[in-house]
């Protein structure tokens, strides 16, 4: 049978998380793709259980209703339809691969990092990010575009991952594998916890 038509995958990507003690998790990730790539998040309700899970689930709705839409619009619809709950911090990146660049930014305590594949390039590049909360206090957004090329490596956490997590990475890892590794070795155990790992393949034509 011939697939030569069939839709090429963007992105392989993989997660890990954990709630603390058992409770619902206030961290989730989304993964949406798109014609031209993905746009991949991940969030944090503030604190954890119920209310910090309500938070994340009503963003992560509200980024799958509006994927195509550029970073800061994405966040600020999220301030807006978050403004009845606790709040979140998160981190938002839209991957193009037609045109080899993502546009990234982070609100709060949320860690992103670009790790490169070619070996001309710098290793990683980490996300800037700004304090506030996602429908509490929306501090001026900035919103970074980057390079990317096939076979890069985005990597985005939540706080109950400690940032030291960098020099682990193996880029021979499928994303799955270097997904469980930060939850087994980098979960705090004081919070909820999540990783989301995303790898770039080769752009459709």
């Amino acid at each position: 049978m011939d697939n030569s038509s069939a839709v090429r995958p963007i992105v392989t990507w993989g997660w890990a998380g954990a709630a603390l003690e058992g409770d619902e998790s206030g961290d989730l990730h989304v993964v949406a793709t798109l014609p031209r790539g993905a746009l991949l998040a991940v969030i944090d309700g503030l604190g954890h259980g119920a209310e910090a899970a309500e938070a994340a689930r009503e963003a992560a709705t509200i980024l799958r209703e509006h994927a195509g839409a550029p970073v800061s619009e994405l966040i600020e619809l999220c301030h807006e339809g978050l403004r009845k709950t606790r709040g979140a911090v998160m981190s938002v990146a839209s991957l193009d691969m037609r045109s080899s660049t993502i546009d990234w930014c982070g609100v709060g305590n949320v860690e992103g990092v670009l790790f490169r594949r070619a070996a001309a390039a710098s290793t990683r590049e980490a996300m800037s990010t700004r304090g506030g909360v996602v429908g509490y206090r929306l501090p001026q957004l900035r919103v970074s575009t980057l390079s990317v090329s096939a076979g890069d490596t985005l990597v985005l956490t939540t706080d109950g991952i400690r940032n030291d997590f960098t020099a682990a990475v193996d880029l021979d890892a499928e994303p799955q594998a270097i997904a469980d590794m930060l939850l087994a070795r980098y979960a705090k155990g004081s919070d909820d916890a999540l990783a989301l790992v995303v790898r770039c393949l080769e752009a459709t034509p």
